[in-house]
């Protein structure tokens, strides 16, 4: 089994799902589907990672409260270690309003602590000893990027919907060699991604939503079309989802584009499912998956 150290981000959220978002005027909404479920994208990655095959230790943080708890439930996968330090604020909480195209409104009610505590040479270790390592943009996975280059390890990340000018992720995409991200904010993608890959990045992947994803690596670009099939319960996890699929199929070594179908694949079977992670995925799904559309 690969080795996978996957750090930050995990809540426990509030999703409410409308037909359409409410305009911006006082309204009484009477209807609506609700549920509160464990979500946030270090802890997509951490289950759909352990589902298709991975060792995986993931890292967060939770508070000292029933939110916690729920959160250890939850994360009680086979191949997944789950490593927590106490947040004095609390577990961090979202409320997600989700309309009926997929799209999100993410509120968050109560964020983890920016610089909490905690001792970071604990995951040296970890590290040293993963096939590949995760750092999530949660705040405080910052402190952990200076191990990564001493320890001379590769570096995931997922800048989700950068802008292209955000302070707040530069430590992030400086210290990348593998960067994913979404064109939500960043219509013109093509030049940042350009830029990435001139600065010496190894890959970088955005993506569309159902307008599919791009690549790009020293080769060239690479594009992907969505698969229409997957109807959307829930699109929360989709992208990590599409990460992990991606990963998996790197880790076999697998062409840039097949790499990208797996992806595919993986987001399309998440969206079907109420949870951060389809229940039924595993490797041997996904790889008839692939047989069936590819």
């Amino acid at each position: 089994m690969k080795k996978i150290f996957n750090i930050g981000g995990v809540s426990y959220n509030s999703v409410i799902h409308l037909d359409e978002f409410p305009e911006p005027i006082p309204t009484t909404i009477h209807h609506c589907e609700f549920k509160e479920t464990v979500g946030n994208t270090g802890a997509g990655k951490a289950v759909t990672l352990s589902k298709l095959g991975f060792d995986v230790t993931f890292h967060s943080m939770i508070g000292k409260d029933i939110y916690g708890e729920k959160i250890k439930t939850y994360l009680d996968h086979p191949n997944l270690n789950f490593m927590y330090d106490l947040d004095p604020k609390g577990t961090e909480r979202h409320l997600n309003l989700m309309n009926k195209k997929g799209e999100r409104i993410s509120i968050f009610m109560n964020p983890m602590s920016d610089n909490p505590e905690i001792e970071y040479s604990m995951f040296d270790e970890h590290i040293q000893s993963s096939d590949f390592v995760i750092v999530n943009i949660s705040n405080y996975c910052r402190n952990v990027l200076p191990s990564c280059k001493t320890n001379e390890v590769e570096i995931w990340t997922d800048l989700h919907d950068y802008d292209g000018e955000s302070s707040y992720h530069q430590d992030f995409i400086d210290s990348s060699d593998y960067i994913f991200l979404s064109s939500d904010n960043l219509k013109n993608y093509k030049p940042f991604m350009q830029q990435m890959i001139d600065q010496g990045k190894k890959l970088v992947v955005c993506t569309h939503g159902k307008q599919g994803a791009s690549a790009l690596t020293k080769e060239g670009w690479i594009e992907i079309s969505a698969i229409r099939d997957y109807k959307i319960k829930d699109t929360n996890g989709a992208g990590d989802a599409f990460f992990s699929g991606f990963l998996y199929g790197f880790s076999k070594e697998y062409s840039i584009e097949k790499c990208m179908q797996f992806g595919t694949l993986a987001g399309g079977l998440c969206i079907q499912s109420e949870h951060i992670a389809s229940e039924s995925l595993s490797e041997e799904l996904l790889e008839n998956e692939y047989l069936k559309y590819y």
